[in-house]
């Protein structure tokens, strides 16, 4: 009996990351997505270009709706993938890994609430926010979403990728795959736009290669050999 349930919790903890996973990579996308194209970065947002269009403060309210919802699959991938590795975990890459993850999801919701801030200045009556207030909100939004969330995205991807060479249970390809998102999320998210949805990217990969093996893994049933 303990070594079925054994198996069955085996079989079930990478099935429900992966699916976890999968769910926060394209929430987390959408949301980058949408609130890239609902507040403007650059010359034309100086400005206060695409304010007052309505489609724009939708997609920007669409992606604040979807932000909730990723940081809790987040927090579901994160949980399960460590009662899956259980004792065998490093307790310092342990700590860096769930650490880590827990700031992003904090700072995450900081720049969603600072979008809010931006969206609600452009909801007041008598047209335009001012200049000053505008670019506060703009810029504190992509610096918290992009200058630190994900650097702290950066610290997770790395922290288990090394837990996944460690153990064994990751390939050498998707373990030099979460590196190299690592070191774009920590010197090339800043200055590239657009740059920041190599996260998201990697966590579907790696969610899809969980599904895949463990369905590969699944034990065979009782009296079979």
């Amino acid at each position: 009996m303990r070594t079925t349930a054994r198996r069955r919790q085996a079989l079930e903890t990478p099935r429900a990351a992966g699916l976890a996973g999968v769910v926060f990579a394209l929430l987390l996308a959408a949301a980058i997505v949408l609130i890239r194209l609902g507040i403007p970065q650059g010359a034309d947002a100086a400005t206060g270009g695409g304010l007052p269009d309505p489609t724009r403060r939708s997609a920007v309210r669409a992606a604040l709706a979807l932000v909730p919802f990723a940081g809790i699959f987040f927090l579901w991938f994160i949980g399960v993938m460590r009662a899956h590795i259980g004792d065998a975990e490093d307790k310092f890459l342990a700590t860096v890994f769930l650490g880590s993850g827990l700031v992003f999801v904090a700072t995450m919701f900081a720049a969603a609430a600072a979008a809010d801030a931006v969206l609600a200045t452009t909801n007041r009556p008598g047209g335009l926010p001012a200049p000053p207030t505008w670019d506060f909100g703009r810029h504190l939004a992509y610096t918290l979403m992009v200058g630190f969330a994900m650097r702290m995205a950066a610290v997770f991807t790395c922290s288990m990728s090394v837990i996944g060479q460690r153990l064994a249970v990751l390939p050498r390809w998707l373990t030099a795959l979460g590196f190299l998102t690592a070191l774009t999320l920590l010197f090339v998210a800043t200055n590239v736009p657009w740059a920041e949805l190599v996260f998201p990217a990697w966590s579907l990969i790696i969610s899809v290669h969980i599904l895949v093996a463990g369905g590969r893994s699944r034990p065979s049933p009782e009296g079979t050999p």
